[in-house]
């Protein structure tokens, strides 16, 4: 099945949102076959697009590792 989540995080200054996007983008490039990841940042927001052709268990999955590694860079900054 061909899915597609988007994770939007909004934060108080840019040069946050820069360091998080920043921080995941090692995750978007090392994404397992199959899976593509794309994060970037948008003024204030860290916007990451996950899209696969798989399980919904591989999408919780991707996104569960996603949001812990935004949670640990903000918890760096």
């Amino acid at each position: 099945m061909l899915m597609r989540a988007k994770v939007s995080c909004t934060y108080g200054r840019e040069s946050i949102s820069n360091a998080i996007a920043v921080a995941l983008i090692p995750d978007s490039h090392q994404a397992p076959k199959g899976i593509q990841v794309a994060t970037d940042a948008r003024g204030t927001r860290v916007v990451s697009t996950i899209k696969l052709d798989g399980k919904i268990e591989t999408l919780l999955a991707t996104l569960d590792d996603l949001l812990a590694c935004t949670s640990t860079a903000e918890s760096i900054l």
